[in-house]
């Protein structure tokens, strides 16, 4: 589970930002909103974040997936940018490096992870896990004449020098210590806990034009048992569906198409060989039952993909996605989580993610659907809600709602918001 994410002079965050998912002493929804992970740390399974456009919402999801990005790419060649976009609206920035620190729970032990970089190179990597109160170095990565310098905790990880020098070797620049010790067969079991689970259990960003559907019927093929999991939910959100079925269609090439595919970089050998050999391409058809009541008897009518409106594909495709993460028990954020959704679907999708028990699965959403505020005690808690906000610099300001004091006294949180209490709204002048 995430504890907290530290970023500085990324983005719109110039200034160092803390995001949190620690609770407050509260003890509204304990049982399943709140996870102790450890003595007197207790992590929240969800958090949501309100701001004006423009304000920085977007950057603290993108934060996230650029880390998981970085940490994981093993770039073409030493000269390839890191891909790091420092505050550009400052004359000093652009040439400071952007700092960002992640600390997580992987089961009950916790791991601290420091990385510092600008456009070309890393500058400071750094990996700790907690046995005490003190957190204890595992490895730690620097950068001396363009050469990575990589020191490991002598107490903790046994390695000989020859694998040493191969992750040093393989270790460019512009690359993190994890995506080249995956090139090196090697153990390192303390560190790759930490690895593993970070590749495993880092969803990537849904945005709001993310495409959900291919990627639910996939998995709907491989993970049948979804596929109740999902009937369940539009059920009981009144879509009037009752079936799903999903088969796999096989289309032919033509010469001339598979020529050019064969010619495409970016098509893997793999799909290139079985290209050259089956001359084909297969996808995966949808077709939905819909269950209707005409002249008093239940009618049945199957319906594609292309016959279902934009709110029952995004749900189809955003269900599949939080399923996964109940199951990984990982992190999953969602931009713009209202997107073609009506505000009681959206209500109903929450309802069902928090009413998991015993999971430590982590939701992270913005959203501009205020209500949502008016449900702090009969939803979620309050100490789940953020903002983010843009002042005169252009630096994005990030603070919690509990920062505010008086909060039982106001009847409305939503009307307060509006009325510009808790900042975070757009400035719009007449």
């Amino acid at each position: 589970m995430i504890q907290e994410l530290k970023i500085k002079n990324y983005l719109s965050f110039k200034d160092e930002v803390v995001f949190s998912f620690e609770a407050t002493k509260d003890t509204t929804f304990e049982d399943y909103q709140v996870v102790e992970v450890a003595k007197n740390v207790r992590l929240l399974r969800f958090a949501l974040v309100y701001g004006a456009n423009a304000s920085g919402k977007s950057n603290l999801l993108e934060t996230f997936d650029y880390l998981i990005s970085f940490i994981f790419t093993q770039p073409k060649d030493m000269n390839q940018s890191t891909g790091v976009i420092p505050f550009y609206l400052d004359k000093a920035t652009p040439n400071e490096p952007s700092v960002f620190e992640l600390k997580f729970y992987v089961n009950d032990v916790k791991y601290w992870y420091i990385l510092e970089l600008n456009d070309q190179s890393v500058l400071l990597e750094k990996m700790y896990y907690y046995t005490s109160i003190q957190p204890t170095m595992l490895f730690e990565r620097r950068m001396e004449k363009n050469v990575s310098v990589i020191d490991y905790n002598p107490s903790v990880i046994k390695i000989n020098n020859v694998s040493k020098d191969e992750i040093a070797v393989k270790c460019l620049p512009n690359m993190s210590f994890f995506a080249a010790r995956d090139q090196v067969n090697v153990a390192l079991p303390e560190i790759d806990v930490a690895k593993n689970w970070l590749r495993s259990n880092m969803m990537p960003v849904v945005l709001p034009d993310t495409k959900l559907f291919p990627y639910a019927e996939h998995y709907i093929k491989e993970n049948p048992k979804i596929k109740k999991y999902l009937l369940d939910f539009l059920k009981k959100a009144d879509f009037n569906i009752t079936g799903i079925e999903s088969k796999e269609k096989v289309q032919p090439l033509s010469d001339d198409f598979i020529k050019f595919l064969l010619s495409d970089p970016y098509v893997s050998k793999e799909e290139k060989d079985r290209l050259r050999k089956e001359k084909n391409f297969p996808s995966i058809k949808t077709d939905f039952k819909h269950s209707v009541l005409s002249n008093g008897h239940i009618q049945e009518y199957w319906l594609p993909q292309k016959q279902q409106s934009k709110g029952t594909q995004r749900v189809f495709g955003l269900e599949t996605v939080i399923y996964e993460v109940l199951n990984k028990q990982g992190f999953l954020a969602v931009d713009e989580i209202e997107k073609s959704l009506h505000p009681e679907i959206v209500e109903f999708i929450l309802q069902r993610f928090l009413s998991e028990k015993d999971n430590r699965s982590q939701l992270l959403i913005t959203t501009h659907y205020d209500p949502l505020l008016n449900l702090t005690n009969d939803l979620f808690r309050k100490d789940s809600v953020w903002f983010t906000e843009k002042n005169e610099t252009g630096t994005t300001d990030l603070f919690s709602l509990v920062d505010f004091k008086g909060l039982n006294r106001i009847s409305s949180l939503q009307k307060a918001y509006r009325s510009g209490k808790f900042g975070a709204l757009p400035n719009v002048k007449n």
